[in-house]
């Protein structure tokens, strides 16, 4: 029994929705740095996995009044900010700098070897 209802054990659910907005793109910039890292299976699933829930609830919410026409800018805005700015782009920035920085450092190391030589 949960805030005096039995019936509201689904707001469980919500927890992990409110604390992806301030550290899911931690998270999936975290992730995406794994995934530069270690290419495989395993990295690309969990990848997937570990925003399934915020996500899955989060839309669940969004469309869920069945009784009224979902508004398709807010559909939009959500798809933009939630799934694409919180969730897509920090794990594609992590993705993609990890291959850059490792470059620099590896022409620095390689400029540093030639110079000592």
């Amino acid at each position: 029994m949960m805030f005096g209802y039995a019936d509201d054990w689904w707001t469980l659910f919500f927890v992990p929705v409110v604390l992806w907005v301030p550290f899911g793109p931690f998270v999936m910039g975290g992730v995406g740095v794994w995934c530069a890292f270690r290419p495989g299976l395993r990295t690309r699933l969990w990848s997937v996995l570990l925003p399934l829930l915020p996500v899955t609830v989060s839309a669940i919410a969004m469309v869920m009044p069945l009784g009224q026409p979902t508004r398709t800018d807010d559909l939009v805005g959500y798809l933009l900010v939630y799934v694409l700015g919180i969730t897509v782009l920090p794990w594609l920035l992590g993705w993609g700098i990890t291959p850059g920085v490792r470059a620099v450092r590896a022409r620095r190391r390689a400029g540093e070897l030639r110079g000592q030589g």
